[in-house]
Order: C-alpha cells, then structure tokens, then sequence
C-alpha cells in the first residue's frame, strides 16, 4: 500500500512543479539537467543487464572511479543529478545518463543485475523499483553525519520503507553502521571511505610560481571576502605569495570574478582567469575550469579549505593531503570527519582566526595520510554480481 501511496504522492508534486521546473530549464545550470530529468528529453533509458550506479554529483562520481575501473567497461551503466556529475561520468561509458525523477522511473527504468547508489541518495521509488525489476540494491560510502541524523531520526519510520528494499550496505564508519542499522538498515559492513581508496594523481605538471603558492580550495557563497582578506594581510609580511583561488561550483565563476576585480584594484594586486591564461604569475588567479585541483594541490604550499568557513560541511581534503601541503580548514567539516581523522596535521581554525593562523604557517605540519581504505570486499562483490548475475 506505501508503495502505491508515494507513487502517486510523487506523481501529484511532478504535476504540481511542472512550471517552475520549466522555467528553471532557462537557467544555466539546469539546463541540460532539468529537461532531461524532468522532462526526459535527450535522456533514454539505460541499457538492461548492466552495474548501474548512481553518484550524486562531481566528487562523487569521482570517486566511484576505481570500482569502475575493476569491472567490465560492457557492464557499466551511470547516472548522476548534476551537469558536472554527468560530465565524468560520460569518461566511464557511453551508457550514462541524467537519474529522471522519480514517478518517471516506472517508464525509464529497465531491468539491472544490481544498483550502486552512493552515499546518502534515498530515492525510495529508485530502490523500490529497481529491487522489483531483479536487481541486487547497494548504497555504498554510505554515511551519516551528527548534524544531519537527528534529522533523519524524526523520520524513521520512512527511512525504514526504504532500507527494506537495499540489500547491501557498505559504510564509511563503525558510527555510520550503528547509525544506519537504527534506521532500518541490514547487511552493514565498514570498508571506509571510498575518497580514501585511490586519490587522483596529477594530470599535468604545473610551473610553481616563486613564492608562498595559497590555493582556497573549492569555495563557497561568502568564503571568498574572508579569504582575500586574510590574503591580503599574507602578503604584507610575504609580498611574493600567490593565491589561486578555486569555487566550488561553475554557475558562480563570473560572480566571484567580480568580486575578484573589486579587491585587486582596491589592492592593486593583479589577477586573471585561468580559462584566458593558464600562468599562475598574478598576484591572483582565478580558476574557472573543473578538474584542475589536483594539479595545483601538487605545487601550493598551503590549502584553505573551502566548504568549511560557511556550514556546508567541507570537502575532501586527502586529495590535497598526499602532496603533503600545509592545511587549513573551518570549523563546518561535519560530512568529512571520517576522512579528517584519516589526515594529520589539518589545522581548524575559525573565521575571526584564519588570518593569524596564516602567519603562522610555518608552525603548520604538512599533512599526511594516515591509512586507506579497502575496497577489495565491494570490488569483490561488484565483480560476482556482474560476472554471474543478480
């Protein structure tokens, strides 16, 4: 009866939103995404028969890459939510696809050997129905930080409807696994952090500008005032030192420039966009181009954390941590505590702090990583399920 009952729930708020996602289709950001989640256009149906895995976004089809890279390229099936989630997954097969929502799911789908879904992606119809098309259901890299489980708690009962229909759970911690199994979930295991696996090597080699190389890393909405400021007080005592900075998100790259301009010329730094001129000799460079992270992790000397300073809840610094730069992040880490606890040396500071803890660089450790995870269980049982079927 729940079932039918959220089915038409779903199909009830589908027709009521159709507007508004027709006019956010306008918007840049959406404007692959929308039509084709909302709207199938462009978007047919997976191949059946395939490993379909579902990442939410760009770090995160990231970081599926080395469970990708175990199975047969014939067997893979992707799908993402974002326009930057579905460009990496493009590079994995050509059977990759924007997730549509769910009431169209019961037209779109077809029948899998299993379903992959990372993290905390709780589309009950996505489960439902693709537990009822044969499929073996996993969510893996599953987690659930302190912020947001009381929030999940309150509804327990739902979350309960829809781990009945996940077979397989594979999660991040020992505190994930309790944590999940209070919300219904069975067949937990700990493998850890899949981010922790197998971190991205460079894919070209950076000239290190002369001077302290800052990189403020993956940015967000009122992160960047409060780094120019901090950089600005820097570069009295260090007058070399270069900051690349790096948003998080596409849609705000003219944005921040704009920003940008405003404090270079207050300051009379010079500055300039990657996309126009890849040299990092500016007093600033802005970084409007995805991809590029980890080749400037290798040549900065320091690392602000973006996602931190503002409560978004951080982002993956191991990435940063393996070229043993000198870390800084917020505060608001609360959905990477497992892979912070893997990285000694990451210094925390608050906002009000971040300029002093900058002069004090030299007192910073460089970071390192203490362990990895294991993939070898999940690779294992990707491996059987697609060599032998559901």
């Amino acid at each position: 009866m729940f079932f039918y009952l959220y089915t038409l729930f779903s199909v009830l708020i589908y027709l009521v939103s159709l507007p508004l996602f027709l006019l956010l289709s306008f918007k840049t950001k959406y404007r692959y995404s929308i039509p084709a989640r909302f709207f199938l256009w462009k978007n047919p149906p997976l191949k059946k028969g395939g490993i379909w895995f579902h990442s939410c976004s760009f770090g995160e089809a990231k970081a599926i890459k080395p469970l990708v890279d175990a199975l047969p390229a014939e067997a893979l099936r992707m799908t993402t939510t974002t326009q930057t989630g579905k460009e990496v997954i493009e590079g994995y097969t050509d059977q990759s696809r924007y997730l549509p929502f769910e009431p169209l799911l019961w037209a779109w789908m077809r029948p899998q050997k299993a379903l992959v879904v990372m993290e905390a992606e709780f589309w009950y119809l996505l489960f439902a129905l693709a537990k009822r098309g044969g499929a073996k259901t996993l969510l893996i890299n599953a987690r659930m930080s302190d912020r947001s489980f009381p929030k999940y708690l309150r509804f327990k009962w739902f979350y309960q409807k829809i781990f009945s229909h996940i077979d397989e759970v594979y999660a991040q911690t020992a505190l994930d696994k309790e944590r999940l199994e209070m919300l219904g979930a069975t067949s937990v295991k700990v493998t850890g952090n899949i981010k922790l696996a197998d971190l991205p090597a460079p894919t070209k080699n950076l000239h290190k500008p002369e001077g302290l190389t800052l990189c403020a890393a993956s940015t967000h909405e009122g992160e960047e005032e409060m780094i120019f400021e901090a950089f600005n007080a820097f570069k009295e005592e260090h007058p070399d030192a270069k900051l690349i900075l790096v948003p998080r998100h596409p849609e705000r790259f003219d944005k921040v420039a704009a920003l940008l301009a405003s404090f270079a010329s207050a300051k009379g730094y010079g500055w300039h966009r990657y996309s126009e001129d890849e040299s990092l000799q500016d007093d600033i460079v802005l970084v409007d181009r995805l991809g590029e992270l980890v080749n400037l992790y290798a040549i900065s000397d320091i690392v602000i954390l973006g996602g931190s300073f503002v409560p978004v809840g951080g982002h993956n610094t191991a990435e940063a941590a393996q070229f043993g730069c000198r870390i800084i992040s917020g505060p608001h880490y609360f959905n990477q505590r497992e892979i912070f606890d893997a990285i000694e040396g990451i210094v925390i500071a608050e906002v009000y702090d971040l300029p002093r803890r900058l002069q004090q660089f030299g007192q910073i450790k460089p970071a390192r990583l203490k362990y990895r995870s294991d993939l070898s269980p999940l690779i294992d049982r990707l491996t059987e399920i697609s060599f032998k079927g559901a």
